[in-house]
């Protein structure tokens, strides 16, 4: 089954609405195009070349304008393309009359004054469009019923003043405009003016006003990776990779992605101690790592001194140590027991002192004293008195 798409109804009136300005226009064109025809069929001789030229120029400013309004027409609002189209055809008839308009006996401007007026009245129609637009945004804010009586007054009010300005400005010798006419034109821009300043007026006092804006969030180190599996405390360094320097303010904490090289796919190897390699951000290549992994030694064919980084480890003595077997060797005398007795010392020990008579001894005689004989072993010495 093919589904059946409808447009909301506001937005289908809106689009009834621009193509009902557009529609406006043309007719507007083509009106008064039938008009200068007709003027310049029955009308007089007097330069009426040149006001048919100007005409020309007239249409296709008008028709470039109103090709360029529905163009604008769908990035603005409705009543604002509405409106900017109905000040245009406005100028458009200003500018036929102006141009067809017979010049009176005591017309003292001429065509070029009229020109100026037609560069006046258009002025004033975007002058009171932008005043309509800005009063229209400021009576949005804070909406009553006093401000909204007030916002369609003054809009009334401006549209007749400005109705009542054109008006003089396209016939200005035609009619005779006397005191009261120009009393009641300063008395509406009076009373528009008024009307104009009282919403913002009424905003101010009463309107409620904007949420501060959010506090700002946890700061950008704070937050974790969530790729890794691990985060990272913040980093005490004086620079930072672009785009991490900084975060949005935002109303909750967010997980921030791994920081990635400049290509932004990427990631930055991480460090053991699970922070990110800022270094090979910078180089191109990671950072060498020999705190944690110790990298094996090349073999050496000459005595390495010992390493006393590491503990020694403590032998095992789960085991007892294997006897070996002399069962194949030959019958021999055990050996005997170690003996447990220290060796001898080399030197003789020290004689005891003897002990001596209470009484003076007699000191024997010394033996008598003899050459000793060529090759004999001489004789041993006297024995100690006892």
């Amino acid at each position: 089954m093919s589904e059946v798409t409808t447009e909301p109804k506001g937005k289908a009136n809106a689009s009834l609405l621009i193509r009902g300005a557009i529609w406006i226009a043309i007719g507007a064109l083509i009106a008064a195009a039938l008009v200068c025809v007709i003027w310049v069929l029955i009308g007089d001789q007097d330069g009426i070349i040149g006001r048919a030229f100007l005409t020309i120029l007239l249409l296709a400013g008008f028709a470039g304008i109103a090709i360029l309004e529905a163009g604008l027409a769908t990035k603005r609002p409705d009543w604002l393309a509405l409106a900017s189209m109905i000040t245009w055809i406005v100028a458009l008839i200003v500018g036929a009359i102006q141009i067809w308009l017979p010049f009176e006996p005591g017309e003292f401007a001429g065509g070029l004054g009229r020109f100026f007026q037609l560069l006046l009245v258009i002025g004033i129609l975007q002058l009171a469009l932008l005043h309509v637009r800005l009063f229209t945004s400021s009576a949005r804010r804070h909406v009553t019923t006093f401000t909204t009586v007030i916002y369609y007054v003054t809009i009334a009010i401006l549209i007749i003043l400005v109705a009542m300005l054109v008006f003089f400005l396209t016939l200005p010798d035609t009619f005779e405009y006397g005191d009261v006419y120009w009393r009641i034109v300063v008395a509406l821009a009076i009373l528009a003016a008024v009307g104009t300043m009282l919403i913002p007026l009424l905003n101010a006092l009463f309107a409620p006003k904007k949420p501060a804006a959010p506090a700002a969030s946890v700061q950008y180190a704070q937050q974790g990776y969530t790729q890794q599996g691990q985060g990272y405390a913040q980093q005490n360094q004086a620079y930072a990779a672009p785009g991490y320097s900084s975060q949005p303010a935002v109303a909750a904490p967010v997980a921030q992605q791994w920081p990635t090289y400049a290509d932004g796919v990427t990631p930055l190897p991480m460090l053991q101690d699970g922070q990110p390699d800022w270094n090979a951000y910078y180089t191109g290549y990671p950072t060498q790592q020999q705190g944690y992994q110790q990298a094996p030694a090349p073999a050496q064919t000459f005595p390495v001194a010992q390493d006393y980084g590491q503990a020694p480890q403590a032998p095992d003595y789960s085991q007892a140590p294997q006897v070996p077997d002399y069962s194949q060797a030959p019958d021999a005398q055990p050996a005997p027991p170690a003996s447990t007795v220290p060796p001898a010392s080399a030197m003789p020990p020290v004689p005891p002192m003897p002990d001596y008579p209470q009484s003076t001894p007699t000191p024997l005689a010394a033996p008598e004293q003899t050459a000793p004989t060529p090759g004999s072993v001489p004789p041993p010495p006297p024995a100690p008195p006892r």
